[in-house]
């Protein structure tokens, strides 16, 4: 879609599609949000994560931990005869019950033979609505998380999208797997540490 890098990366308040440059610096105490996409024999899998620059500020940590506790508490929402919204309000009151807020302009996705398939996966919602979930759907599910409000807006570039209010932000995301035996994450790196990571 004419994006010109390989690799998102977006720096402290820039929520997604953040455009890798040798004029942009990391220093010490930023956090940098990495999304990619791959494509394998016909099938596509999406993940991000926002790490730490070297040792950051307790609220910038906090922002990390819930951001990613929101996609594990989703995570466990992917099961047969659950509903879209009981996954998307998972993240919502996870968020927002630790001071945050969730961006409403950008969603996750299912995905498959095409990086963006039906359906939709908002990060606010209620449970109980949307469609049931069914076993072989797979879902690029991906908070986004402001420690302001959760207004956004897009840079002169096109491509960068920063919080409205200047606070920082951060994205974690899986590749989902609906399955009878529970959700199976297709992005987890084999020798992850944790639930998510």
């Amino acid at each position: 879609m004419g994006y010109p890098g390989s690799l998102c990366t977006s720096i402290n308040q820039e929520v997604v599609h953040g455009i890798p440059s040798g004029r942009r610096l990391l220093r010490e105490g930023d956090i940098l949000s990495m999304d990619f996409g791959v494509e394998l024999e016909g099938y596509f899998g999406d993940a991000a994560l926002t790490v730490p620059v070297g040792k950051i500020a307790p609220g910038r940590e906090k922002l990390l931990r819930v951001t990613r506790e929101s996609l594990e508490h989703a995570i466990e929402k992917v099961r047969p005869g659950n509903r879209l919204g009981d996954v998307s309000a998972a993240v919502q009151q996870w968020v927002e019950g630790n001071g945050f807020s969730v961006v409403r302009e950008f969603v996750g996705h299912g995905i498959g033979t095409k990086m963006h398939e039906e359906p939709q996966v908002p990060n606010y919602g209620a449970a109980g609505q949307g469609p049931r979930l069914q076993e072989g759907m797979v879902l690029a599910i991906e908070p986004m998380v402001n420690s302001g409000g959760p207004g956004v807006r897009v840079l002169d570039d096109d491509w960068t999208a920063v919080t409205m209010d200047g606070s920082d932000s951060a994205h974690f995301e899986h590749t989902v797997a609906v399955t009878s035996k529970g959700p199976w994450i297709l992005t987890r790196p084999r020798e992850a540490i944790g639930p998510c990571w």
